[in-house]
């Protein structure tokens, strides 16, 4: 790993840890370098010193993991190829925040999110629309009175009132020297990922006919996660090693990321293997042999086995 990411992987895994985060192990070869919990708050984050570098596909992999978890993720960068990133500033590669490690500090020391997003046309803010007509309407002022003011047009200012469009910084200083108050929204950087589309789930496979949304995963110390398709199920989708020929030292190796990680996101975690030699748990992470799975009546009978094996 570059000398520099690495420190700064080490000083991003430093501060949550400080900052109380339940942070996970650093995962060098995986689409993500860490999780990170506190409270309610999962985040997955992937540290680079150019966040341009960032793999697209991994992105991909990231946001599926980010969707079936609930976790926000988050890219820390130090700069691009371009420039270095400014603080207080959020950028954005292949649709998920990507933030500088100041601004990073600032929202987990501090609380304080970043106002300004940047991309290829400048930089802007998020205008309260509701807020705005309040106070336009609290100064007697029409659309065209406050666009004149403000230098932009009728049609500009009611699209900002009707969260149509983003401001550039410029016109909302104007706005906000004109109408005497803040009326730009912070950015929530860590907001939980939803998908805009259904993240494509593996059907042929016996936890789909348990009830299952299995989600295969590339580049990840897991092979998939399967997550129950009853929205109301109160359990956390489940982290599985799926059968693949290993030998019992690759399975041990494997075992450790899947404890480590079971424990961050709250989740359980099982091997499925179809060699009968194996006992039912490999370091404390529950086997499911593969007919054990066809012969399982349904996802409450299953989730039993896993939990009696785990506590055994």
């Amino acid at each position: 790993m570059d000398m520099n990411r690495n420190k700064l992987i080490q000083e991003i895994y430093q501060l949550l840890r400080v900052e109380g985060f339940q942070t996970s192990n650093i995962y060098e070869q995986s689409c993500f370098d860490m999780l990170a919990r506190r409270k309610l708050l999962l985040l997955l984050m992937k540290v680079l010193v150019n966040i341009d570098s960032v793999n697209e596909t991994h992105v991909e992999e990231i946001k599926k993991i980010s969707d079936v978890f609930l976790a926000s993720p988050v890219l820390v960068g130090l700069k691009t190829r371009s420039y270095t990133l400014e603080e207080d500033v959020v950028y954005e590669r292949h649709g998920i925040p990507a933030v500088s490690i100041e601004t990073f500090k600032n929202m987990i020391i501090n609380g304080v999110c970043p106002e300004v997003l940047a991309n290829r046309g400048g930089y802007f803010v998020n205008i309260n629309g509701n807020l705005l007509k309040e106070f336009r309407d609290e100064y007697s002022l029409s659309l065209k009175d406050l666009a004149d003011i403000a230098h932009v047009s009728r049609e500009t200012i009611y699209n900002y009132e009707n969260g149509k469009v983003k401001a550039n910084i410029e016109t909302a200083m104007i706005l906000e020297e004109i109408l005497n108050t803040k009326i730009t929204f912070d950015i929530d950087v860590f907001e939980p990922y939803k998908s805009p589309g259904e993240i494509p789930t593996n059907k042929n496979n016996e936890l789909a006919k348990l009830g299952f949304g299995v989600v295969s995963t590339n580049k990840t110390p897991f092979d998939a996660l399967a997550k129950l398709n009853d929205t109301k199920s109160p359990e956390s989708p489940l982290i599985a090693n799926m059968e693949k020929n290993r030998n019992s030292k690759t399975l041990k190796k494997m075992a450790i990321p899947l404890k480590d990680l079971s424990l961050i996101t709250s989740s359980d975690s099982f091997f499925v293997i179809n060699n009968e030699k194996f006992k039912e748990t490999i370091d404390g992470i529950p086997v499911i042999k593969s007919w054990e799975l066809k012969e399982a009546d349904d996802s409450t009978d299953f989730i039993k086995m896993i939990k009696e094996r785990k506590d055994t």
